[in-house]
């Protein structure tokens, strides 16, 4: 039975989301600002079009990982994602305990640097329709132009489920339209000779290149967030054990291909040595590549639609993730107030807004420490615990009904486990530490507090648990 379901009369979630609204949740997040602010980014980690090689190496992790959250999401189709999944996998009442804990804990500062970026890369692009905004002396009016971003997607998710739903299709479609416009465009004007203009010794093998490489991985994986997305309303997805696995695997496919053909428009139109090495905040490059093309009027009407991408991105993410302190809390892991459903909408609105505010707070932040940290403060609790998670699963529960099986098990949690230790471990040594620090600080809060309601490992458990 599942601990957050509610007694006949009380407020409940709706499952009102099948594989169409449940993919363009995650595309809508994944998609979202991100390949527009980072291919900057990107192709200055390589010093090139080779940089490319980044984005592939982030799929690779992706697609067994995403097979990892396919297994857990359709058997264990609550809210709250990653925290009910190690909950569960490392003991209820011991072990599990600190792992949900710990993933809280670091989510409740990671959640909202990804949402964050969305915001930060809305009013980068609204520099260009507005240039006194790129002027040094205005950027209090920049950050505060992202705080606002968040604060309208608060507003918009403070409704029913089922309005959210359209809501997010409508969010989605104005998504596919923005990035179809930029491969369509970059193919009828693909230029080879620029798209390939690879530096001398572009793919010589050396530490630096490593290092490289490692910090492209962490820009594409940045990109690729969000293919779990509806991991987080798995109490509000209808047949959860097909839709979950089925919307992630398909949103990797399909925005891996994306990615790969809005990257090669925009480099086969803007040579890449126009934006490398990129600034911070990084231009606003597509509609840098649309006003090559078509003029700046035509690029201003795209920035538009840029724009549009950016709010959805946002949507998507304060939706998935305002669920995982409700869920937290439901089950008695979490401040109760956290637990409480909107009286009349039937949505977690004490949780909706604390992930609101302290996403405002970080839309004032530098883009490049947002998502620094929101990665390194997430691979080592979430990612990597979750690995392990699916592995004692197979060996504790057996039994447990599992509509979807990782394919190959055990190869692809073996994969995923080396790419994240990969990404994390190829970082700047300060964000290591800053990741490492994060989670003892964790663990530390956590030993207090069950110190005071003297819970495990303060008090005995007994052998059934």
């Amino acid at each position: 039975m599942n601990p957050a379901a509610p007694q006949n009369g009380q407020p409940h979630l709706l499952r009102r989301f099948g594989l169409l609204q449940a993919t363009a949740l995650n595309m809508s997040n994944m998609i979202g600002i991100g390949p527009f602010i980072t291919i900057p980014l990107l192709m200055t980690a390589l010093g090139g079009p080779q940089a490319m090689l980044g984005w592939l190496v982030a799929l690779i992790i992706a697609i067994p990982d995403g097979m990892v959250w396919g297994e857990l999401g359709a058997a264990m189709p609550g809210s709250g994602g990653s925290y009910l999944y190690l909950r569960e996998a490392f003991g209820r009442t011991t072990w599990g305990r600190l792992m949900a804990f710990l993933f809280i804990w670091q989510f409740i500062l990671s959640g909202p640097l990804e949402i964050a970026s969305g915001c930060i890369g809305f009013a980068q692009y609204l520099g260009y329709l507005f240039p006194a905004l790129t002027i040094k002396e205005n950027v209090r009016v920049v950050q505060l132009v992202g705080a606002g971003v968040a604060a309208l997607t608060v507003m918009l998710l403070y409704r029913r489920i089922t309005t959210i739903g359209k809501i997010t299709v409508s969010l989605w479609i104005g998504t596919m339209l923005t990035v179809g416009a930029v491969i369509v465009s970059g193919a009828l004007h693909f230029d080879s000779k620029l798209a390939f203009d690879f530096p001398p010794d572009a793919f010589k093998f050396s530490w630096g290149f490593l290092l490289g490489l490692g910090a492209a991985s962490r820009i594409g994986i940045y990109d690729y967030l969000g293919y779990y997305d509806v991991c987080y309303i798995g109490e509000e997805v209808k047949s959860p054990g097909r839709v979950i696995p089925r919307s992630i695997l398909i949103s990797l496919v399909s925005v891996a291909l994306i990615y790969f053909a809005i990257n090669l428009s925009l480099i086969g139109v803007v040579p890449w040595r126009e934006f490398v090495p990129a600034k911070d905040p990084p231009d606003a490059v597509a509609s840098m590549f649309m006003e090559k093309l078509y003029g700046s009027k035509v690029a201003s009407v795209f920035t538009v639609m840029v724009l549009w991408t950016a709010v959805g991105s946002v949507f998507a993410l304060m939706l998935g993730y305002s669920r995982i302190p409700y869920a937290a809390a439901q089950n008695g892991d979490f401040f109760k107030i956290f637990g409480r459903l909107h009286p009349k909408k039937d949505f977690p609105h004490v949780s909706l807004m604390t992930i609101g505010l302290v996403s405002i707070i970080c839309s004032f932040l530098p883009l490049m420490t947002v998502i620094d940290a929101l990665l390194i403060t997430r691979i080592l609790v979430q990612f990597i615990g979750q690995v392990v998670a699916v592995i004692l699963l197979r060996r504790r529960a057996p039994a447990m009904e599992r509509p979807y099986r990782i394919w190959l098990y055990p190869l692809p949690c073996f994969v995923a486990l080396v790419g994240w230790l990969f990404v994390f471990g190829t970082a700047d040594w300060k964000l290591i530490l800053f990741g490492l620090a994060t989670l003892l600080a964790g663990l530390f809060f956590f030993l207090i507090w069950s110190w005071q309601t003297k819970r495990w490992p303060f008090a005995r458990v007994s052998a059934s648990t």
